[in-house]
C-alpha cells in the first residue's frame, strides 16, 4: 500500500499572519517545494490531480497572504537551519494552506475546551477528523466520565448539565462522607423510630414474645432482602441522587417508576403524619397531660376526646414544621446529628436499664383487682380501705366501685367485693422468669379489660369500670404486623444521599446492610428483653396506666424514664422534619421527570431549588394523616405503600438478573434472583396479612398511575427492564411463530399499506390509512411503507422527516403499527423490497393494501400503471392477499359512520374466502357497524342457480355471518356493438399513446443529435476544414449511431404517419373482445345491484401473462367499476383464510 508524504515551503514566511510565531520549524528560505515521496510510483492521473489540488491551496493562500496584518506578523527565527524539505505541516499551516479556513474552527470537531490557538488537528486521527462531532475520540470520553458528577435526579438537570459549555458548569463540592457517616449513620436515624419507643412493648405483651419475635424477624427479613436487590441495583453504575424512585423508573421503565415513586412519596408523607402524631401522644401523655383541650369523664368517651386533641396538636405541630423546611433545610441537617445521639441515648437505656433489672429491678407498683389491671389515675393507694387513727376507711379506690359512697356497707360492684386488691411488680426484672408467662399471645377484642392470667379471681362477671384498663382496639396477629412494619423503613436513607458519598458503590450495600443488621438485633433483642423483664399486664398497656402514666419503655430504663421520654419525642420530631424534607424532592424529581403531566407545577420552587409547591401539597396530604389522628390507623396505611416500593425494588433486581441485561453488572456479588424473588413474595404477604382492604387500595392506585402514564404516552427511553422483558417475550413469541404456517382459524390480514407521497412528503391518500385501521380495528399487525425515489446516501434526512409524517398521520388515524420508508432507484424497485423484506419472521404482512392509480389515463407517462400492475405481480409472486381501494376520496373516515346502508360483495370466483372475511372484520369498526352484508353470486347457464342460493347461505350459517344472499344469472348473450367499440377505442388509444410515445422519444433523440453537432463543430472548428455534411455524419457516429440508425431516423416521420392512418383501419383482437365482454356485463349487473351500496367488493382479476396487454388489462379493470362510488378489489393469496370447524 502506498504512502504518500507531502511538505510546504512558503515562499514569503513574512506574508503569512502569526507564522513565525506559531511554527519556529520553518525558515525564511524563498524557495517553495512540493515534493511527494512514496514507497511505490504515484500515477500520472493522481500526481495532476494531486498538483491541481495544491495549486488551488497555494493560490488561496497567496490572496489571503496579500491581505493586510501588520499587527500579526513577526520576524522569522533566522536560526533554524533544519533540512525545510523534512518540515511537516502542522495544524496551524494546514488551516493557513485550506482555502476555509475563515470558518468556525469547532465545526467538525466536537472539542470545545480548545482554545483557539490550540492544534485541533490530530494527524493520527485525520481519517476520523469529519466524524468527530458525532464520534468523539476515547481521551474527550473518558475525561467526561472523569469529571462526572452526581445530579439530582430528573431530566431536565440531567440534560441541562450535559448541554452547558465547560465554562458555565457550576463548581461541585467534591463528596467526602464515607460509609459509616453517609449511610450507616442516616440509616440508622431513619430505621429507628416512634414504633420502637411507643409500641413495641405493646407488640409484646399482646403477640407474646414468640409471634412477636416472629413479626420483627419477617419484617426485618423483608427489608434485608430489600437491601440486597437494591444494592445490586445501587451498584450498576451511577445512581444520581433520588433513592428508590431512580432506581425503580430507570429499571422498571417510567410507567412503573411513576406509579411506584408516587407510592414512596405518598408513604413518606404518611410517614410524616405518622411521626408527628407520635410526637403529639408523647407529649400529651407522658409530657404535659394538663394540655389537653378536650377532656371527657366517660370512660367510653374519654379515646374520643384524645383524638381530638391529637387533630389541633398535630396540626398545628405540622405547621410548624413546614414552616422550619420552608425557611431553610440546613438547619434540619445541622440537627439531625443531635436527633440521632437522642435515638440511640435512649436504645442504650434501655439496655442498660434491662441489665440493672436482673439484680436491682425499679419500683414500678401495679394495682390488680383479682387478676384485672387497674389504672392508677384518680387513685390515692392501692387497696379497698385503709386504717386512719385506728379507724378503718374506705379509699377512693372503694368509692369509684361503690357508687360513689365513702360507707362501708354501701352497695358495691359484685365482682369488687368478691375479690381482693393486689399489688404486683410491673417490673419483675430479668432474672424473674416472668418471660414464661409472656411467651404467648393474648390478643384482646376493644373494651376488653388487660388481666393477669396466673392470678386467682373470683367467676363473677361484675360491671364495667372506668378504673379498669381497657384493650382500645381489637388486635390480631395481621393487625400488628401493619403497625410494626414502619418501624423497619428507612433502608433507602444511604441510596438517597448517594451523591454526597465518597465512593457510593462500596458505602451503599455496606452502609445499609450493616444498619439492618444492628436495628434487627437491637428489635430482636428488645423483644426478648421486653418479655423477660416486664410483667404482661403492663406490656399490654398500651399508654402506660397501670404505672402512672410512665412511659412502659420508660419505665425499664436507666437512670430515668425521663431519658426515653425527651429522646424519643426529639428522634419523633427529627424523623418527622426529614420526612417532610424528603418527600418534596422526591415528588419534584418526579414532576421534573415529565412522566405525569398534572404534576408539572410541582417540578418549580423558590429561586434556589427548593420544592415550595411540593411542600404544600406533602403538608395536604399529611393534614390528612393527622386528622385520622391514631397512629394504629396511619401506620398499616404508611405500610403499604413502603412495601409497594420494596415490592418493585425486589422486582427490579430479579428481571434484570433473569434477563440478564448486558448492562446488567453490578459491583455487589451476594445477590440472587431466587433472593429478589423470595423479597417480593414477602413484601405481597406482608401487604395483604397487615391489610388485605388496604393492600388492594395501594395496589388500584398504582395501577391507575401506571394505565394513566401509559395513556398520557410516557417519552422516555431509560433503559428499562420491562424494555427487555419486552424484547424476551417478543422473541421468543416470534420464534414461537416461526414453527409453522398459522392455523386457518387463526388468520388475520396482517396488513402492508403502501403510500404515495407527494414532493412535500405529505400523504396524498390519507384515507387508505384511515380504511387500513377500520379493517383492523386495532388488531393484528400494520406496517405502513412508502417509497422515496433516489440516492439513500443524500435523502436519508429526507427519508425520516416522511417517516415521521407517516407516524404522525398513524397517531392521528389511531393506527398500532409501524412505519418503514425505502429509498430505491425506482418506485417498481423500492415496493418489490417492501413487499419481500417487511417483517420479521412470523410477523410479516400477509396482505397488501394500496390504492388505484385513478389518473392513469391522462398521464403521458406509463410508468404509474405499469408501477400498479408491477404491484399486482409482486404480490402474486409472493402468495399474498392484494386489497385495491378505488375512489378512496370518497372512503369515510372515522368520525363519519354510517346509520345505514349495504356492504356488497360480489363472489364471482372463489380465492381463499377472502371476500367472506373482511365484509365481517370491516363491520367491527363503528363505522360500517350498522350496515348490512349482502352476498352476490354469479350463475351461468349451466347453473342451479336455487340450489346455488341454498348452498350458499348453508355455507354462511356455518361461517357463523349473517349476510344477505343472491343469486345473480348472467346468460349467454351475443357481444354487443358497444362492447365491440369500446374494445376497438382502447386498442386505437393503446396504439396512440404507443405512437405518442414513441415520436416523443425520436423528438428528444434528434434534439440531442442537433445539440451534439453544435459541442462537436465548436471543438473541431479551430483545426478542421471537412464540410458540415461530414462533420455532421462523423459527428454521429462518434456519438455511437450507425449510418442505418441514422437513415432509419431520417426516414421515420412518413412511416409515423403511416402508423397513424392505420389506426382508422384496425380491428380488435378477438380476445380482448371477449375480455371486454365480460367487464361490460359483470359491470351492468353490480351496477344494477349495488350503485346505493357503501362499499362494493368484489374478485380482482389477473394481469395477463403477457405483458403486452398490460395497458387492456388496466382498461378492463376501468370498465368492471365504473359507475360504483366506493369499490374494493380484492385478490387472495393462494390460501384458505376462513373455515367451518371450530
Amino acid at each position: 500500500m502506498a504512502s504518500v508524504r507531502f511538505m510546504v515551503t512558503p515562499t514569503k514566511i513574512d506574508d503569512i499572519p502569526g507564522l513565525s510565531d506559531t511554527s519556529p520549524d520553518l525558515s525564511s528560505r524563498s524557495s517553495s517545494r512540493v515534493r511527494f515521496s512514496s514507497r511505490e510510483s504515484v500515477p500520472e492521473t493522481s500526481r495532476s490531480e494531486g498538483a491541481s489540488d495544491f495549486s488551488r491551496a497555494t493560490t488561496s493562500l497567496a490572496t489571503e497572504a496579500a491581505e493586510p496584518a501588520t499587527d500579526k506578523t513577526a520576524n522569522p527565527r533566522p536560526d533554524v537551519a533544519e533540512d525545510v524539505s523534512q518540515t511537516s505541516i502542522t495544524g496551524e499551516q494546514y488551516r493557513l494552506l485550506d482555502p476555509g479556513h475563515k470558518k468556525d474552527p469547532h465545526a467538525y470537531l466536537n472539542n470545545t475546551n480548545y482554545e483557539d490557538g490550540d492544534e485541533f488537528f490530530d494527524k493520527n486521527l485525520a481519517l476520523f477528523e469529519e466524524e468527530m462531532d458525532t464520534r468523539p475520540k476515547v481521551s474527550s470520553l473518558l475525561n467526561r466520565m472523569a469529571n462526572y458528577t452526581n445530579l439530582t435526579q430528573g431530566a431536565r438537570e440531567h440534560e441541562e448539565a450535559e448541554n452547558n459549555p465547560p465554562g458555565k458548569k457550576k463548581p461541585t463540592k467534591t463528596p467526602q462522607m464515607g460509609t459509616f457517616m453517609g449511610v450507616y449513620l442516616p440509616c440508622l436515624q431513619n430505621i429507628f423510630g416512634v414504633i420502637l419507643f411507643l409500641r413495641l412493648t405493646w407488640v409484646v405483651g399482646t403477640a407474646g414474645v414468640l409471634q412477636a419475635f416472629a413479626i420483627v424477624l419477617i419484617c426485618c427479613c423483608c427489608t434485608l432482602l430489600t437491601a440486597i436487590s437494591m444494592s445490586a441495583i445501587a451498584t450498576n453504575g451511577v445512581v444520581p441522587a433520588g433513592g428508590s424512585y431512580f432506581m425503580i423508573s430507570r429499571a422498571l421503565g417510567p410507567e412503573f417508576g411513576g406509579a411506584v415513586g408516587l407510592c414512596f412519596y405518598l408513604g413518606t408523607t404518611f410517614a410524616a403524619a405518622m411521626y408527628i402524631l407520635g410526637a403529639i401522644e408523647i407529649f400529651l401523655m407522658y409530657i404535659a397531660p394538663e394540655a389537653a383541650i378536650f377532656h371527657s369523664n366517660d370512660p367510653l368517651k374519654e379515646p374520643a376526646a384524645m383524638l381530638n386533641n391529637m387533630r389541633v396538636y398535630g396540626s398545628a405541630f405540622l405547621v410548624l414544621m413546614v414552616l422550619v423546611v420552608f425557611v431553610g433545610v440546613r438547619y434540619v441537617n445541622k440537627f439531625a446529628s443531635l436527633f440521632l445521639a437522642c435515638v440511640i441515648v435512649s436504645i442504650l437505656a434501655i439496655y442498660a436499664g434491662a441489665i440493672k433489672s436482673s439484680f436491682a429491678p425499679p419500683s414500678f407498683p401495679v394495682c390488680m383487682l383479682g387478676n384485672r389491671s387497674l389504672s392508677q389515675h384518680g387513685i390515692d393507694i392501692c387497696a379497698k380501705t385503709q386504717e386512719s387513727d385506728n379507724v378503718t376507711v374506705t379509699t377512693k379506690l372503694w368509692s369509684t366501685f361503690c357508687n360513689s359512697s365513702r360507707h362501708l356497707n354501701a352497695s358495691c360492684d359484685e365482682y369488687f367485693q368478691h375479690n381482693n386488691i393486689t399489688i404486683i411488680e410491673g417490673i419483675p426484672g430479668l432474672a424473674s422468669g416472668v418471660i414464661t408467662e409472656n411467651l404467648w399471645s393474648t390478643y384482646l377484642m376493644k373494651g376488653e379489660i388487660i388481666e393477669k392470667p396466673s392470678l386467682h379471681s373470683a367467676d363473677v362477671l361484675g360491671a364495667l369500670n372506668q378504673q379498669y384498663v381497657l384493650a382500645d382496639i381489637t388486635t390480631s396477629f395481621t393487625l400488628l404486623v401493619g403497625i410494626f412494619f414502619p418501624s423497619v423503613t428507612g433502608i433507602m436513607a444511604g441510596s438517597n444521599r448517594s451523591g454526597d458519598l465518597k465512593d457510593a458503590q462500596k458505602s451503599i450495600p455496606i452502609g445499609t446492610i450493616l444498619a439492618i443488621l444492628t436495628t434487627s438485633f437491637v428489635y430482636l433483642s428488645n423483644v426478648v428483653l421486653f418479655g423477660a423483664c416486664v410483667e404482661g399486664v403492663v406490656l399490654r398497656d398500651k399508654f402506660g396506666d397501670t404505672v402512672k402514666g410512665t412511659l412502659v419503655v420508660g419505665s425499664l430504663s436507666w437512670p430515668s424514664p425521663w431519658v426515653i421520654v425527651i429522646g424519643s419525642f426529639f428522634s419523633t420530631c427529627g424523623a418527622g422534619l426529614q420526612s417532610l424534607t424528603g418527600a418534596p424532592r422526591l415528588l419534584q424529581a418526579i414532576a421534573k421527570d415529565n412522566i405525569i403531566p398534572f404534576l408539572r407545577v410541582f417540578g418549580h420552587g423558590k429561586a434556589n431549588g427548593e420544592p415550595t409547591w411540593a411542600l404544600l401539597l406533602t403538608a395536604g396530604i399529611a393534614e390528612l394523616g393527622i386528622l385520622i389522628a391514631s397512629l394504629d390507623m396511619v401506620a398499616p396505611i404508611l405500610s403499604m405503600f413502603f412495601l409497594m416500593c420494596y415490592l418493585f425494588v425486589n422486582l427490579a433486581c430479579a428481571l434484570q438478573t433473569l434477563l440478564r441485561t448486558p448492562n446488567w453488572r453490578p459491583r455487589f456479588r451476594y445477590y440472587h434472583w431466587a433472593l429478589s424473588f423470595m423479597g417480593m413474595s414477602i413484601c405481597v404477604a406482608l401487604m395483604f396479612i397487615s391489610s388485605w382492604y388496604y393492600a388492594i387500595v395501594a395496589m388500584v392506585i398504582a395501577g391507575m398511575i401506571y394505565k394513566y402514564i401509559e395513556y398520557q404516552g410516557a417519552e422516555k427511553e431509560w433503559g428499562d427492564g420491562i424494555r427487555g422483558l419486552s424484547l424476551s417475550a417478543a422473541r421468543f413469541a416470534l420464534l414461537r411463530l416461526e414453527e409453522g404456517p398459522p392455523h386457518t382459524k387463526n388468520w388475520r390480514p396482517q396488513l402492508l399499506v403502501l403510500l404515495k407521497l407527494d414532493e412535500d412528503l405529505h400523504v396524498k391518500h390519507p384515507h387508505l390509512l384511515t380504511f387500513a385501521s377500520q379493517l383492523k380495528a386495532g388488531k393484528g399487525l400494520t406496517i405502513v411503507g412508502s417509497v422515496m425515489v433516489g440516492n439513500f446516501l443524500e435523502c436519508y434526512s429526507e427519508a425520516l422527516a416522511a417517516e415521521q409524517t407517516i407516524k404522525h398521520l398513524m397517531e392521528a388515524e389511531r393506527v398500532k403499527g409501524f412505519c418503514q420508508i425505502v429509498v430505491a432507484a425506482k418506485v417498481r424497485e423500492g415496493i418489490s423490497h417492501l413487499i419481500q423484506s417487511c417483517g420479521l419472521g412470523g410477523m410479516k404482512h400477509n396482505t397488501v393494501v394500496m390504492g388505484w392509480p385513478s389518473a392513469w389515463r391522462q398521464s403521458e407517462d406509463a410508468r404509474a400503471w405499469k408501477t400498479f400492475i408491477g404491484t399486482v405481480r409482486v404480490t402474486t409472486a409472493a402468495r399474498l392477499a392484494l386489497l385495491v381501494a378505488k375512489n378512496v376520496a370518497f372512503f369515510p373516515s372515522n368520525a363519519e359512520p354510517f346509520s345505514e346502508g349495504n356492504i356488497d360483495v360480489w363472489w364471482i370466483v372463489h380465492d381463499g374466502g377472502m371476500l367472506m372475511l373482511l365484509p365481517f372484520l370491516i363491520k367491527q369498526h363503528k363505522v360500517w357497524r350498522k350496515c348490512k352484508i349482502r352476498i352476490f353470486t354469479v350463475a351461468q347457464l349451466e347453473d342451479n342457480s336455487i340450489q346455488m342460493k341454498k348452498d350458499l347461505a348453508t355455507f354462511l350459517y356455518h361461517l357463523r355471518i349473517e349476510a344477505e344472499v343472491e343469486v345473480v344469472e348472467m346468460h349467454d348473450s351475443d357481444i354487443s356493438a358497444y362492447t365491440y367499440e369500446r374494445t376497438l377505442m382502447m386498442e386505437q388509444r393503446s396504439q396512440m399513446l404507443r405512437q405518442m410515445r414513441l415520436s416523443k422519444t425520436e423528438r428528444e433523440r434528434e434534439a440531442q443529435l442537433v445539440k451534439d453537432r453544435n459541442s462537436m463543430l465548436r471543438l473541431t472548428s479551430i483545426g478542421s476544414d471537412d464540410d458540415e455534411e461530414t462533420e455532421t455524419y462523423q459527428e454521429k457516429v462518434h456519438m455511437t449511431w450507425t449510418k442505418d440508425k441514422y437513415l432509419a431516423s431520417r426516414g421515420y416521420k412518413p412511416k409515423t404517419l403511416e402508423g397513424f392512418q392505420d389506426l382508422l383501419n384496425m380491428r380488435p383482437d378477438q380476445s380482448n373482445v371477449r375480455r371486454m365482454h365480460t367487464a361490460v356485463k359483470l359491470n351492468e349487473v353490480i351496477v344494477n345491484k349495488s350503485h346505493e351500496a357503501k362499499l362494493v367488493l368484489l374478485n380482482m382479476p389477473g394481469p395477463p401473462r403477457n405483458p403486452d396487454g398490460d395497458e387492456n388489462y388496466m382498461e378492463f379493470l376501468e370498465v368492471l367499476t365504473e359507475g360504483l362510488e366506493r369499490v374494493l378489489l380484492v385478490r387472495g393469496g393462494g390460501s384458505e383464510v376462513i373455515t367451518i370447524y371450530s
